[in-house]
């Protein structure tokens, strides 16, 4: 993404302005002065580093929208089901510090309000969510939702059986390619017989069965980087769906994790690519109706911000060697 500024400078359009040399020996310090202005006056990018799970499944969905993403990084509202999912998560990690017993539907259901509040203070964009509504009736509905989704959890897993080795569990491995794998587990569960199993909540609705092998690429994905890690290849792949109350298990095998490493390598081989070249191109679909970046986008008359931007080196804190939790 470096271009040249050799007898001119880029503009924080993306342009380049002609530099007009008083004298040669004055030269070299006008341009550097002209660049330096440019560029602090540029946006700044932090180039692709690590990949995690969503954001390969963006580039997969829309190069344009991962570059939007995670170049550009262009600010996305807030939305009402991402934000109740976010909510349902934070309580059902909560309830494990309950003793076992106490794991009910009831004592589930009154964490949602200090889970709300919390939620709000961490992330003050949320509140923009309820702007309009001043007596608090869409406000109740969607907490009453936020009920309903946890209620069924228990219909779905019994908590009170259950001690999690792991919640909310950060993980980053490193390839041997040097790609850097990164993402957060919902739940990890470790039998006595040393079995792994990962677990994944999500709050809306299983896929038709021609789509599971789409729902479970996240989930493969969390796999190759424990296999990584621990060298243990997890025994079960358990995706919770509290939206319609099922539950899609899968079983991975080395050939799996094997086949998810090979297409994460031509995945980021071809981010790279893009990210040299400037070429995202849009891949239009039934989704881009929810997408909060159409006026940025060609397939709405949209134009996306100039390209390249200056790009900000990675931290040396992002090159450390992976983990998981404690060993």
């Amino acid at each position: 993404m470096e271009t040249s500024t050799e007898g001119a400078a880029e503009t924080p359009g993306g342009g380049i302005a002609e530099v007009d040399p008083p004298a040669r020996d004055e030269q070299a310090t006008t341009q550097g002065t002209a660049v330096t202005a440019a560029v602090a006056e540029a946006p700044v990018a932090i180039a692709p580093a690590s990949l995690s799970p969503s954001r390969a499944s963006d580039f997969m969905q829309c190069p344009l929208l991962y570059r939007f993403r995670v170049i550009d990084r262009l600010p996305e509202k807030p939305s009402e089901a991402a934000t109740r999912g976010t909510l349902v998560h934070a309580v059902l990690e909560r309830l494990f510090d309950a003793p076992a017993a106490e794991r009910t539907p009831p004592r589930a259901k009154s964490l949602i309000p200090g889970q709300w509040d919390r939620l709000r203070e961490t992330r003050p964009e949320v509140v923009e969510l309820f702007a309009d509504d001043p007596e608090g009736e869409r406000l109740a509905r969607w907490l009453g939702e936020a009920e309903r989704l946890v209620e069924r959890w228990f219909g779905l897993e019994d908590p009170t059986r259950l001690e999690p080795a792991e919640r909310e569990l950060f993980v980053e491995a490193v390839l041997d390619s040097g790609l850097k794998l990164r993402g957060i587990i919902d739940r990890v569960d470790v039998a006595p017989t040393g079995d792994v199993r990962i677990v994944d909540y999500k709050t809306g609705k299983a896929p038709r069965p021609e789509y599971a092998e789409g729902a479970l690429f996240q989930m493969k994905f969390y796999a190759l980087v424990v296999w990584r890690l621990k060298n243990v290849i997890p025994r079960r792949l358990q995706l919770v769906y509290l939206g319609s109350g099922d539950v899609l298990t899968y079983d991975p095998v080395l050939a799996d994790l094997e086949r998810v490493e090979r297409k994460l390598l031509a995945l980021w081989e071809a981010i790279r690519l893009a990210t040299e070249t400037g070429d995202w191109r849009p891949r239009p679909t039934k989704l881009c109706g929810w997408c909060d970046h159409q006026a940025h986008c060609p397939e709405f008359g949209g134009t996306p911000p100039p390209y390249p931007l200056a790009v900000r080196a990675a931290e040396s804190g992002d090159d450390q060697q992976g983990r998981m939790g404690r060993d």
